[in-house]
């Protein structure tokens, strides 16, 4: 393989087109030194909001204003520095655009208080105007919060901590993104290469198992050395979610959490039940992956090599794009040519670069596209990472074309529903269109891989998220030791007696960046869990259903997620949803039995 590029060697084709935020960083510090414009008529507003529905409506409508450009600057620093992580100018264009933040929020942080101080059947009177018609929704989640919204000092303090707050993230993400570099080491055709983030699934799905289990110890051995800095930055974010849960009267970190989308615990919980009564099929998967690989005892590194014998596929980026168009085609023309779109405007920065961020994610501001970011390999699992990552921007294109600013940031509990199930269209797509036994086990082999990775892998994830953040609360101290114990029982647990996990797996903590998103990981599995109901609905041909699902991309955050879910149908306060998707995978490991 050759050496990773510099970005300056990709093919500006390959790369996203920012102009739509902004044409160069000239342009963005015009902005940022703009932004006083959109202040100071909003602290002229101080202490009058209660005395007519007409400041009210404009003190919400400028402060809506000054969020949606604070998002466009935030969107073009963050999308340049992602680039290459190492750029100290965009590095610092986020800095200045988060102290920003910091700031607009500390001087804006009486408006809360101020409406919550309203006198109630004022307020009442207010909300019956039609002036203030288009935001009765946001004072009405304002209203939910009261309880939890502290004095004015008080929410000023909030505000002003929050930046030092989020430390712990930032050296996470600088030093695993940034700072951190893996050693040279060997690929299956002998030659020296770099490992990476971005490659080593490359590796993992290598037939050769000295190969997977070289890049396994060289992948563990370098975060090992690193255990006590990465113990304590996690240790910092944990601290962080509980200080805000208990500055905010919650109970705990992890109803703070759910509190935002007015999620009961019984959805979390309940999922967590779930997959713990169903871990006899994905014990069925692991010995099913053990006798396909003819290994003694099946260890973690052997757990992405796919099980198909003797089957290559190589999927150079073209192919992947229209595999991903052909396969949306149900959703209809619209959909098809917004997704056309992505492909011809260069929404995609496709190819890995030096310095490049790892991984891949959809973002964007409500005045610019959708992006995605990817480190294509020519592999099916970035084919149906790009599939996933169109999904969040179609999902953000729709809502953005179909709600106000204030209504079309969707909720990060619906975000990976769009993205699952553009996966699961692509899934149905290729197999209906391949007769070959050896490529339908292979996709039969990657989706229980999804379902392993997205439900069961991340219901452990975020088990051990609740776990480490009830150890806190009770004051037990998240020492490297004692991370590394409970995640290696989970991990027992939830792979069982069939797999023989080198105890560096116990270090797998250390590297998961989701764990300082805030019990963010549930959301994928409950996705996943909705998607495969949503692609049932899709592929059913009943038009209906079709344009519940299209609603539902439509719906941005102008309702509580789970009722946007139950309104198209899916229903996820019920265990039958979760249920269901397991049963599916149950299913999907007993026709990839039978063909291989």
């Amino acid at each position: 393989m050759p050496d990773i590029k510099e970005r300056s060697e990709i093919d500006d084709k390959d790369k996203w087109d920012l102009s739509d935020l902004f044409q160069n960083d000239a342009d963005w510090e015009i902005a940022f030194s703009g932004i006083d414009e959109f202040l100071a008529p909003l602290q002229k507003l101080k202490g009058t909001l209660g005395n007519s529905a007409e400041i009210l409506a404009d003190c919400i409508k400028l402060d809506d204003q000054l969020d949606r450009e604070l998002g466009r600057i935030h969107t073009y620093a963050h999308l340049k520095s992602d680039e290459n992580t190492a750029d100290a100018h965009y590095m610092g264009m986020q800095d200045r655009i988060r102290s920003l933040y910091s700031q607009a929020s500390a001087e804006l942080s009486w408006i809360r208080p101020e409406i919550l101080s309203i006198d109630e059947s004022i307020l009442t009177g207010f909300l019956e105007t039609d002036i203030l018609l288009e935001y009765k929704r946001a004072i009405e989640l304002i209203l939910r919060n009261k309880a939890h919204t502290l004095s004015p000092p008080e929410e000023n303090l909030l505000s002003l901590v929050s930046e030092p707050l989020s430390v712990s993230s930032k050296t996470f993400s600088l030093l695993n993104n940034a700072d951190l570099e893996f050693p040279i080491v060997k690929n299956d055709q002998g030659e020296q290469q770099r490992l990476t983030h971005g490659n080593y699934v490359l590796f993992l799905e290598s037939k050769n198992r000295d190969t997977r289990q070289m890049a396994f110890n060289t992948m563990y051995d370098t975060y090992g050395k690193l255990k006590n800095t990465l113990a304590a930055t996690l240790d910092g974010n944990v601290k962080k979610n509980i200080f805000y849960a208990k500055a905010r009267k919650h109970e705990s970190a992890l109803k703070a959490s759910l509190f935002a989308d007015n999620v009961e615990q019984s959805v979390y919980d309940g999922l967590i039940s779930a997959v713990g009564n169903h871990l006899d099929s994905f014990y069925k998967y692991v010995d099913l992956r053990k006798r396909c690989i003819a290994v003694d005892d099946l260890d973690m590194y052997d757990i992405y090599v796919p099980i198909v014998p003797e089957f290559d596929l190589h999927v150079p980026y073209e192919q992947a794009c229209d595999w991903v168009r052909e396969s949306v085609k149900p959703l209809g023309e619209h959909y098809l040519a917004i997704i056309d779109k992505a492909f011809s405007d260069n929404w995609i920065d496709v190819y890995e670069n030096k310095g490049k961020r790892s991984g891949a994610y959809s973002s964007g501001s409500y005045d610019s596209n959708p992006y995605v970011l990817m480190n294509y390999q020519p592999n099916l699992n970035s084919v149906f990472t790009l599939a996933h990552e169109l999904g969040h921007s179609l999902h953000s294109y729709l809502s953005v074309q179909n709600q106000a600013h204030i209504y079309s940031q969707y909720k990060i509990f619906v975000a990976e529903v769009a993205s699952t199930t553009n996966e699961g269209l692509l899934f149905d797509y290729l197999m209906k269109t391949t007769d070959d036994p050896k490529l339908k086990a292979y996709l039969l082999n990657h989706k229980c891989d999804e379902i392993k990775g997205t439900i069961f892998r991340q219901t452990m994830f975020a088990e051990f998220e609740k776990l480490i953040h009830e150890k806190a609360e009770n004051g037990v101290a998240l020492t490297p030791d004692e991370l590394c114990e409970s995640y290696y029982e989970l991990n027992a647990k939830y792979y069982g007696p069939e797999l023989c996990a080198d105890k560096k797996i116990a270090l797998e903590w250390a590297r998961i960046p989701h764990f300082y998103y805030n019990f963010y990981v549930y959301k994928y599995a409950t996705g996943l869990s909705a998607a495969e109901q949503f692609v049932k609905n899709i592929l059913s041909n009943d038009e209906s259903l079709k344009e519940n699902y299209l609603n539902f991309l439509k719906a941005g955050c102008s309702k509580d997620p789970l009722d946007i879910l139950s309104d198209a149908g899916v229903d996820l306060r019920k265990p039958v949803v979760v249920e269901n998707a397991l049963r599916g995978f149950g299913d999907y490991v007993d026709q990839l039995a039978e063909l291989i």
